[in-house]
């Protein structure tokens, strides 16, 4: 039986509603105190449950992080490096575990999984969209000799009022799934939904409904100003992706109002999936679970989109709330995408066997980690965050270390400083009780070099379809 956090019993075991947005910059909250982004749906999921605040992705690129929470383990435990090597069902996931229970276990929207061939453990698949033609970016497996990335035009090129193909698509997984919540009014057996929204993901073109919520002239500049690279991993992958080179001072303040507007846009189709739950009398026996798969960098060091290792990239969002979980509580332990899947089978008392823990019960005594190894990096970036310091770990060059206590932008670099070269060398441990930084490294290349060898090598990966963001399925 299943208690409430009062200590009551409740009638049945609790359905689960998992709702993740896609690259939701993790300030970009009105709970977390942003000063003009407006999220009324999530701000009150947070005043109705508890709001983690030190919560990382496995890794700050979607098909990755996307495998990590299917599976909950790590990236280089489950070979999930790139946008090319997606989840294909194995190892299982949560959603086999709950599945095998006899619940109905229902996806609704982006997956990033590889294709509808593989079985991914859910029962019904509603507008699923996967990697692009089951094979997904396969520039981004040129990393020693990486390939020209002409598409990181495109975010600059497409930014102001207007509905875009995933918005739209973004709709129609809102009707899709208030419709098959409010079904289950009288559902007897507990069930599993998954609700994954593409806002707010580039194309940075949001409903004018939500854009006029930002009038211009009070969409702030970015957090932290543009700054020179001098870390040569980190300037490399600058000089892939150079999406800031594409805008003018306007395009980037359009740019953000629109993300700001994508921000509401979603939390408006959030707000309709929980009064679904209101509508059929589900809400007080149901957990609910918000996330997104990465952040967003939205200009912060003249950077945009993922990838890196800085705080806007892989700090996520995450609110769980319902039957069990405190209300209106702050949690600032290190927690990370792959819990949730503990978090779900823990709900019918499955043990799970990922490596995360139950956001409902287990401490959470371990530091943050995130890992990349996809396109526009010349090595295997890792990071580890625990005791108010951040360490990253670039495989064959220096490494970076911050104090986040006193410097939470992570401004200032000490590593290589001599008065903190105890807690470098102490940090560069904890990262090695995690992984062998340098056979995965190896392990990552060497996967990659074989896909690209069958793909035609590198010329082949070069002609391969090209995209800035995975085409809708109604594309």
């Amino acid at each position: 039986m299943v208690t409430d956090v009062d200590g009551s019993e409740l009638s049945a075991e609790p359905n689960v509603l998992v709702i993740m947005s896609d690259e939701h910059q993790a300030r970009a909250l009105g709970c977390a105190g942003h000063p003009v982004v407006q999220t009324p749906h999530l701000d009150e999921l947070a005043a109705n449950g508890t709001r983690f605040t030190n919560t990382w992705t496995p890794s700050p690129i979607c098909v990755p992080a996307r495998a990590s929470f299917a599976t909950g383990r790590w990236v280089h435990d489950i070979g999930a490096w790139d946008s090319v090597q997606a989840y294909a069902g194995t190892p299982p996931g949560w959603s086999h575990a709950m599945a095998a229970t006899g619940r109905d276990v229902v996806s609704f929207g982006k997956l990033h999984h590889r294709s509808a061939a593989d079985d991914d453990g859910f029962t019904h698949r509603v507008l699923p969209m996967f990697i692009a033609g089951g094979v997904g970016w396969l520039q981004g497996l040129a990393r020693h000799d990486p390939l020209d990335y002409p598409e990181a035009a495109e975010l600059a090129e497409h930014t102001g009022s207007g509905e875009t193909t995933y918005t739209k698509y973004d709709r129609l997984i809102t009707d899709r799934a208030t419709d098959w919540i409010r079904g289950r009014r009288n559902n007897q057996q507990p069930w599993v939904a998954f609700v994954s929204f593409v806002a707010p993901h580039y194309p940075l073109s949001a409903p004018t409904e939500f854009m006029d919520l930002y009038p211009r002239s009070e969409v702030p500049p970015p957090e932290i100003p543009s700054v020179v690279h001098d870390h040569p991993a980190v300037a490399a992958m600058q000089d892939f992706f150079d999406y800031d080179t594409y805008f003018d001072r306007a395009g980037r303040k359009d740019a953000r109002r629109a993300y700001y507007a994508l921000c509401s846009f979603m939390d408006h189709n959030v707000g309709q999936v929980l009064q679904a739950l209101e509508d059929s009398d589900q809400r007080d026996n149901t957990r609910v679970i918000y996330t997104s798969d990465h952040g967003e960098l939205l200009g912060n060091r003249g950077l945009w989109c993922k990838s890196f290792m800085y705080r806007d990239s892989v700090d996520v969002p995450l609110i769980v709330a319902g039957p069990g979980m405190a209300r209106g509580h702050i949690d600032t332990r290190e927690a990370n995408l792959i819990d949730i899947a503990s978090t779900i089978t823990e709900t019918a008392g499955l043990t799970s066997t990922g490596s995360g823990s139950s956001l409902w019960a287990d401490p959470l005594d371990r530091p943050g980690f995130s890992e990349y190894h996809d396109g526009g990096s010349v090595t295997g970036s890792f990071a580890i965050r625990t005791g108010g310091w951040k360490y990253i770990h670039h495989e064959g060059f220096a490494p970076q270390l911050f104090n986040v206590e006193d410097d939470p932008d992570e401004l200032v670099d000490r590593a290589g400083d001599a008065a903190v070269s105890t807690i470098e060398q102490s940090y560069a441990a904890v990262l090695r009780d995690i992984l062998d930084p340098t056979e995965a490294n190896r392990a990552a290349f060497a996967s990659q070099a074989a896909i690209m060898d069958a793909h035609g090598g590198r010329q082949g990966v070069a002609d391969a379809f090209r995209f800035n963001h995975t085409p809708a399925p109604s594309d």
